[in-house]
């Protein structure tokens, strides 16, 4: 099993549920400093303490994740760590404008440090598409081919013309190019049946997030189903889940200390998604053999599907191991800092998982 540090850079002085679009009034430039700070020492640790990768993302204008660049956070990485790899996981290639100017900070990024780059394309929720006024009615499109002239920049020698349905360009030939050859290794996180087809056919890897246990089994059961259909057969490898992990000396002490940040995480953080979906003329699934929408799970639910893991060394090790095997993943992405948790409980939480945690994985 492969163990990945996740950071999502959240902004934790939220007083009321986010609801789409939240004022930028609420965000303090001051307190911003100390949180961008703090985070990077954060992911940081994972090389010190032998995690495989440390993961970022692109969200925008929303609290849930102060990254619209991740690649600007990559670029601090690789100036702090000289071996662990970074996951850019990822960038939303149908919401860039030129995927050229894409593939050459990826190349850059992968140049710079070393040959660890892994580049994560991710179509995105509908909200990235509102902040952005873009439609999300071809983003699917729009990845496809993005995804198709980024690969073909990083390797194709000689410059070459791009006509496509939503890209052109005259003379491609990107300086840069990436040094891992013949390009640095793409994933694919999706959940959606078209998401989950992109990525069997592309043959790369896909990843869940914060889905029940039933549901993240569906998830790669699709994947592995698609991948068949196209030859062949991933790996544990293959499949990456996204998870909250807390670990303290008991069970006890790690709920009394993790849940009112989760509480925060779940029910004040991804509330954004109500205003979303009422931009959208979406409504909230609800009813009988519907999941509890994101922004109502509590700690007990969250604990029981394995959304969370959270309690002493023993039990991180047992249900992660359990959870893994059930749903077939072999990377575990944690979330070791969630919501509103301060940085010296993360700090404790990362070191804590790594000494009596991650030996046993």
């Amino acid at each position: 099993m492969r163990v990945y540090g996740f950071d999502l850079v959240p902004w934790p002085y939220l007083d009321a549920p986010s609801y789409y679009p939240d004022p930028n009034a609420l965000f303090d430039p001051t307190r911003a400093q100390q949180i961008y700070a703090e985070h990077l020492d954060q992911m940081a640790l994972y090389e010190d303490y032998g995690f495989d990768a440390v993961c970022i993302n692109e969200h925008h204008s929303k609290p849930y994740g102060l990254m619209p660049s991740p690649n600007i956070v990559a670029a601090a990485l690789i100036q702090r760590t000289s071996r662990i790899k970074i996951g850019i996981l990822g960038n939303l290639p149908a919401l860039h404008g030129h995927p050229v100017r894409l593939a050459e900070e990826i190349a850059m990024l992968d140049c710079m440090s070393g040959g660890r780059v892994i580049s994560g394309f991710v179509r995105g929720v509908p909200q990235e598409y509102l902040a952005m006024s873009v439609s999300p009615s071809d983003a699917r499109e729009r990845l496809s081919e993005a995804w198709d002239l980024i690969v073909k920049a990083w390797t194709e020698h000689e410059p070459f013309e791009w006509r496509g349905k939503h890209f052109n360009y005259d003379h491609v030939s990107i300086w840069p190019r990436p040094l891992q050859q013949p390009h640095p290794p793409i994933i694919l996180p999706a959940e959606s049946d078209e998401g989950l087809e992109l990525a069997a056919k592309k043959r790369v890897p896909t990843g869940s997030a914060y889905r029940s246990r039933a549901r993240t089994k569906s998830v790669f059961d699709r994947y592995r189903a698609a991948a068949a259909k196209h030859g062949w057969q991933p790996a544990a490898e293959d499949c990456l889940l996204l998870r909250q992990v807390y670990v303290a000396e008991s069970n006890e002490r790690a709920r009394e200390e993790a849940e009112p940040h989760l509480d925060y995480f779940w029910q004040k953080l991804l509330s954004y998604h109500r205003g979303a979906a009422k931009l959208l003329g979406q409504p909230v699934p609800s009813g009988p053999g519907i999941e509890t929408p994101l922004f109502e799970l509590g700690f007990d639910e969250t604990q029981r599907e394995g959304t969370t893991l959270v309690g002493d060394p023993d039990y991180v090790i047992r249900e992660t191991k359990a959870l893994m095997r059930d749903v077939g993943a072999g990377v575990l992405m944690g979330l070791f800092q969630f919501g509103s948790l301060p940085h010296d409980m993360a700090v404790r939480n990362i070191k804590l998982f790594a000494k009596e945690v991650m030996p046993a994985l």
